[in-house]
């Protein structure tokens, strides 16, 4: 009713090298793991982290509200694994989906810091981004990034994403107001939800 979905969607890709799939409540560990390990090499590219972002417990209240975001269809928040699926590599999320005249969506995503310069976020990326195009109807995937992180920007025209613009001041990332480069992959053969 309403557009509420009464079940989480069940996505599960797999790509050469990985496993894509939807987080579920059963991923808290894992994530916790992964952002503990993580958390001195991320920490200039996003947001100021609390503690309980390294913990399972609260990681389980998270997977709780990213689960109704799932059922929603408002948000789809991706880890990547290795193939045997015990390890999160990184993580790849589809934000602020809207729907009706606009079908567009944000992409966010990390990468661990052993796996980087490896291909692993492309392949993944290129993955997530056709299912998002063909399962979910996204005529349009905006992902910015600041100029500073030409890693990012490199990835980002790798896959085909088009500079659109340059926004001051446009996110708070480590405690401090950053300037975004503004960019977005629209889907030229879009075909509308039946």
């Amino acid at each position: 009713m309403f557009g509420y979905r009464s079940a989480s969607p069940k996505v599960r890709l797999t790509t050469d090298r990985l496993v894509v799939r939807l987080v579920h409540e059963r991923d808290a560990h894992r994530l916790a793991e992964y952002y503990a390990e993580n958390r001195a090499f991320l920490k200039p590219w996003e947001p100021v982290r609390d503690e309980s972002h390294c913990h399972p417990s609260g990681w389980q209240a998270r997977l709780g509200l990213i689960a109704d975001l799932h059922k929603q269809g408002n948000a789809y928040y991706f880890i990547l694994l290795d193939p045997d699926e015990r390890e999160i590599v990184g993580v790849a999320n589809f934000s602020n989906v809207l729907r009706g005249s606009f079908h567009a969506c944000f992409l966010g995503y990390s990468l661990g810091e052993k796996w980087q310069g490896q291909g692993l976020m492309y392949e993944a990326l290129q993955s997530a981004i056709r299912y998002m195009q063909r399962q979910q109807r996204m005529h349009r995937i905006m992902a910015n990034y600041m100029p500073h992180n030409q890693r990012s920007g490199d990835l980002l025209a790798r896959l085909g994403f088009e500079r659109e613009g340059y926004a001051k001041d446009y996110l708070l990332i480590n405690g401090k107001w950053q300037d975004h480069i503004l960019t977005a992959l629209t889907c030229h053969d879009w075909v509308p939800p039946r």
